[in-house]
């Protein structure tokens, strides 16, 4: 997570609050609802990890669906 991911600002540009994601290098965080995503900061909620504050340009975020 420390140097930019190019596909992150592509993926952060699309998330709207609902939408569910899961972090690429945490898979054991679960299953989180984007709660904001305003200036490239995306707050999300996680199943195991609980409410997060990621930069939008580090991290590209992995679109999923509750099962």
């Amino acid at each position: 997570m420390a140097s930019d991911d190019p596909a992150a600002g592509d993926i952060t540009a699309i998330l709207e609050p609902g939408m569910f994601v899961r972090h690429p290098t945490a898979p054991e965080w679960g299953l989180g609802q984007v709660q904001s995503n305003i200036g490239g900061k995306v707050t999300v909620n996680f199943e195991h990890e609980g409410k997060v504050v990621l930069d939008g340009n580090r991290v590209a975020l992995i679109i999923d669906a509750p099962s």
